[in-house]
């Protein structure tokens, strides 16, 4: 590596979440000199800010473990099949105490500024509290889902009630979980029925006097099956981590449930809805990643599944008006993420909750007593925003990135993410985006893939010290063929008639303004084989540059 004196640290890391942290711990293995760089008070990324009621797991709690600390994984009984928040926090804050990673996190600060100095090949990193630091590369791992979309009705600062927003909820002084808040008695408003709304809903619906949920656009939900690991399950666990792992792996998913049949053709209705009906009451994703291999690319196979679904919903919710707002006539089961729930449904037949259409009777404003809609005033004690996230890339449009030239990464992706291997963007050298747009680990089980990944990159930086390198950018021919693959995949599936999710966003302008995808869905066993393929012909697709030699 070049003089150390030109910069600060040898890599920045942007983000101190699961990511980050493993990212840290594999670059110090190499010798170099890391900061990492996290805008909350710990480490954890999504389990530290997420601490509402009811947030917990859809991923297996030992299927989202790390699985390169054996010694803790050995000492660690996870209470349930599926992980709630403090739990899964605590996990991962004893995972740093392992990895010793504290010592190089500097908390509560934001990087709002990154500009590439290419005549001294370092980046420079600007941060909310003035200070300034420089990196020969900057890796970003800002999650998936860490950049919250706030509302903006007019009058909400007027509410005089109390106002709860699922990523910011209070946390627990000294604890791992969110501060506990009483809905008893309280009449509270939630807005948003996404994962977290759906769980959310859950958890108010227990002890309100009067819930009233507002929704935009209803969800495909399948039930959780949660149920408590008794000590001698969790002994048979720990046997099996590492064939668990394996599974893992050797699924598109990164899940452990993969698909039994490539195609539901040939088969008869009886034989479909016995099997819809056993993987329904089976815990986890199986009803989604467990069937039909062709759900994803056949309407005809699709509708089978969505069939099946949308005739559960009709049976859990009495009233057969409510249960058809419920039911989404935009797009097949499967096509976005599938919130998991635990009697969501059947709270929407109970006498304090009350289910608003927000496309029929739009929220119009926030006033001192509540919320008023087209038609209505709802006076209420409480709202609770559960309105998403600006997923996969928001954290970076957070910060002001500059390339060569002082390109933005804004003009850069104008018309949509632009990359090579979903690692690095062309025109921005020694810049690395972690679980990011296009990548093979943010499509997944997260920490499955993006372990691989980690492991790959910490290879790639091996191989630049190793050999005196001090300047890796993507090759734009390489991005180009990447990116198309990218579309070409997702073409060929029916992810493209469910753009209204988390996994597809907007950008051009005028009549050239589009969705584009923000995921890669080829599949995890298909982007480490083509990432290993990358490397065996000496990290084809990166330029790559030793410093000159001055005599």
């Amino acid at each position: 590596m070049p003089d150390k004196q030109e910069v600060d640290f040898d890599v920045i890391v942007v983000g101190a979440g699961i990511t980050g942290m493993y990212m840290l711990y594999k670059l110090r293995e190499l010798g170099m000199s890391v900061r990492v760089i996290e805008k909350n008070g710990d480490v954890g990324g999504t389990w530290n800010m997420n601490r509402y009621p009811g947030c917990k797991l859809d991923s297996e709690s030992y299927t989202y473990a790390y699985s390169f600390l054996p010694d803790l994984l050995e000492e660690w009984n996870w209470s349930n099949e599926f992980a709630s928040q403090p739990e899964l926090m605590e996990f991962f804050s004893k995972a740093a105490d392992r990895m010793d990673v504290r010592k190089d996190i500097t908390f509560n600060v934001k990087a709002t500024r990154m500009v590439y100095d290419e005549q001294g090949n370092f980046w420079t990193v600007e941060l909310d509290n003035a200070e300034i630091l420089r990196a020969r590369f900057v890796l970003t791992a800002v999650g998936a889902l860490s950049t919250p979309r706030m509302p903006s009705y007019p009058g909400m600062d007027l509410f005089r009630g109390e106002v709860f927003h699922s990523y910011y909820w209070p946390h627990e002084r000294g604890g791992y979980g969110g501060k506990e808040v009483s809905f008893a008695g309280k009449r509270v408003a939630v807005i948003g029925t996404g994962s977290t709304g759906v769980q959310i809903i859950q958890e108010v619906a227990k002890t309100a006097d009067r819930m009233f949920v507002f929704q935009r656009s209803p969800n495909w939900c399948a039930p959780l099956c949660n149920k408590p690991i008794e000590p001698e399950r969790m002994a048979e666990i720990k046997a099996r981590y590492p064939s668990i792992f394996e599974k893992c792996e050797s699924t598109n998913s990164g899940f452990q449930h993969d698909f039994m049949f490539e195609t539901a053709h040939g088969t008869t209705a009886e034989e479909r809805e016995a099997l819809f009906e056993e993987l329904y009451n089976q815990s986890g994703y199986a009803i989604w990643v467990g069937h039909y291999g062709d759900m994803f690319t056949d309407p005809v196979s699709n509708g089978y599944i969505t069939d099946f679904i949308a005739r559960k919903i009709r049976q859990r919710v009495k009233d057969p008006a409510i249960a058809e707002k419920l039911i989404p006539k935009d797009h097949g089961f499967g096509l976005k993420r599938v919130p998991m729930e635990t009697n969501y449904y059947e709270a929407y037949n109970q006498d304090n909750v009350e289910l608003i259409d927000i496309r029929e009777d739009p929220i119009i404003e926030m006033t001192p007593d509540g919320i008023r809609t087209g038609t209505r005033d709802f006076d209420v004690d409480m709202i609770i925003y559960a309105t998403g996230f600006d997923a996969i890339i928001g954290g970076l449009k957070e910060m002001d990135i500059r390339g060569l030239g002082g390109k933005t990464l804004k003009e850069a992706w104008q018309d949509g993410p632009f990359t090579y291997l979903g690692l690095q963007v062309p025109e921005f050298p020694n810049l690395f985006t972690l679980v990011g747009a296009h990548n093979g680990a943010t499509f997944c089980n997260i920490p499955r893939c993006a372990e691989a990944q980690i492991r790959w990159v910490a290879d790639l930086f091996a191989h630049a010290v190793e050999r005196g390198i001090d300047r890796i950018e993507a090759d734009e021919q390489a991005a180009e063929e990447w990116t198309r693959h990218v579309f070409e995949v997702a073409d060929a599936t029916l992810l493209t008639t469910a753009t209204n999710s988390w996994f597809w966003a907007e950008f051009g302008k005028g009549p050239e303004r589009g969705h584009r995808l923000l995921v890669y869905n080829g599949g995890n066993p298909a982007y480490r084989a083509k990432v290993e393929e990358v490397r065996a012909r000496g990290y084809e697709g990166f330029i790559m540059r030793q410093p000159a030699v001055v005599d």
